[in-house]
């Protein structure tokens, strides 16, 4: 019988604040080390902390969009341990009573979507950072207050596929909310995963890998802690808890520590953080404040018929997505698959060419409807767009006033008629060899008339006149 595999897994998530948890220094990143620091977030004798409101309603936004019940009575406790990074030998965190408990979020499954439950989402502040150089460590306290939330998952998942599938649906989600950057990148999420695995329901020794660093390394390290642990169940040994790392360069987990005894921290009531109710009118609030998250956006692409390539390609580029959102919020009529394959087509190839969010650009919403209507009207064709494109990026200027300044508009059936009569008794040769069967023949008329009108007929309407007018 094989061993089944069940995984759990606990993210850290630094909270979008201008400022720390507890202090008013400054909640940024990259800057110069222990430049963003205040006295509370050294520990110094005699300083209090005060609770950031922000905070609070991002952690109350995040319970919500992970489908939680809320704690309305908001208080801290004291997780005691000691650690060169923690300078008041304590975390302020919430043990008792998390902010959230019982939520939920789907992920795609072999049999349609899975329910991955979230015991509970706590706040609490980060540490400060161990920079380790040669036999000497030293501290960058910047992080020391940070905001994070703790969202902490039910052993609900069983491979590599499903944690993989619910760190991304979950990072979607807190990214969407406006609650976090999640740049794991830059340690702004951090996941700790933990894995054991069982012949029987019942569940086994499981192993706790830390600070995972990408969302793939989740995958690996759920893989090959798996093989480890197998590997030493068919040698007949006994599992202890451990704490374990993921190696970036071997793929493999490295033994940390042994858990001899369970954890004791001492949790206790923070006494320097009176306790406070979040009132309906709060929570109201948080719901109101939350943007329009992606599967309600996926559901529009879907109904609009928006290919699933296209509907993800928008959902993982969240500027695109978002400018979307204006469009339809200014014209809920707009065609939303053209305007998608305009976005991920020729604007999206400008935007990478260039470096740059298309926030930076001359485009408007209303720019693009404009460009909708005259592409579905048939009054301008994907050529003459290519040609105004870089215009319309770049310049203030109308859609209307770029293709009058290009000279490029879409000619009339009359004319084009005309132009198409003339083509044909000027390529008598390319005609006969159309007549005879061959079907080139028929791409390169097409192709004279679209350099003779620059681009400005329809390919579709040009193609059919020109097949009426060579059975006559």
């Amino acid at each position: 019988m094989d061993y089944k595999t069940t995984v759990g897994i606990e993210v850290h998530c630094e909270l979008k604040t201008k400022t720390k948890m507890f202090s008013r220094a400054l909640n940024g990143y990259g800057t110069t080390a222990n430049s963003n620091i205040t006295l509370v977030d050294l520990a110094y004798p005699g300083t209090l902390p005060t609770v950031n409101k922000q905070a609070v309603s991002l952690a109350l936004r995040a319970a919500l969009v992970l489908n939680c019940t809320i704690n309305k009575e908001v208080s801290f406790d004291r997780k005691n341990y000691f650690y060169p990074d923690l300078s008041k030998g304590y975390q302020i965190t919430q043990a008792r009573n998390p902010i959230g408990i019982n939520g939920y979020i789907l992920i795609p499954g072999e049999l349609g979507p899975k329910k991955i439950r979230i015991h509970d989402i706590h706040i609490e502040e980060d540490t400060a950072k161990s920079v380790h150089t040669g036999a000497s460590s030293i501290l960058d306290f910047n992080r020391a207050g940070v905001p994070l939330i703790e969202i902490v998952t039910e052993p609900d998942m069983h491979s590599k596929e499903d944690a993989i599938n619910y760190v991304e649906k979950l990072r979607e989600l807190l990214l969407y909310a406006d609650i976090s950057d999640c740049k794991i990148e830059e340690g702004s999420m951090r996941c700790d995963v933990n894995v054991s695995i069982s012949k029987t329901e019942v569940l086994g020794t499981r192993a706790e890998i830390k600070n995972i660093g990408s969302i793939s390394s989740v995958g690996l390290a759920v893989t090959n802690e798996t093989i480890r642990q197998a590997a030493l169940y068919e040698k007949g040994e006994v599992l202890k808890e451990e704490t374990r790392r993921f190696d970036d360069h071997t793929n493999q987990t490295i033994l940390m520590r042994v858990k001899e005894t369970g954890n004791d921290y001492r949790y206790f009531p923070e006494p320097d953080i009176p306790a406070f109710i979040l009132t309906d009118e709060d929570i109201e609030l948080a719901l109101s404040n939350i943007p329009v998250l992606p599967n309600i956006r996926r559901e529009q692409y879907k109904l609009a018929g928006m290919s699933d390539i296209n509907s993800n390609k928008l959902i993982q580029n969240r500027s695109l997505s978002d400018f979307l959102l204006e469009v339809t919020e200014l014209d809920s009529s707009t065609n939303l698959v053209y305007a998608s394959n305009i976005l991920l087509g020729d604007v999206s190839a400008y935007l990478n060419k260039n470096l740059i969010s298309i926030k930076d650009t001359k485009l408007s919403p209303s720019k693009l409807i404009k460009i909708i209507n005259l592409l579905e009207t048939k009054k301008i064709t994907n050529a003459i767009l290519k040609e105004i494109l870089v215009d319309l990026l770049e310049t203030d200027n109308s859609v209307d006033d770029l293709i009058k300044t290009h000279g490029i508009v879409q000619i009339s059936n009359e004319e084009l008629t005309n132009i198409i009569t003339n083509i044909i008794k000027n390529n008598a040769s390319s005609v006969n060899d159309y007549k005879n069967g061959n079907e080139r023949a028929l791409k390169y008329l097409i192709g004279i008339i679209m350099k003779e009108t620059k681009g400005g007929a329809n390919p579709l309407i040009a193609s059919e006149i020109l097949i009426n007018l060579l059975k006559q």
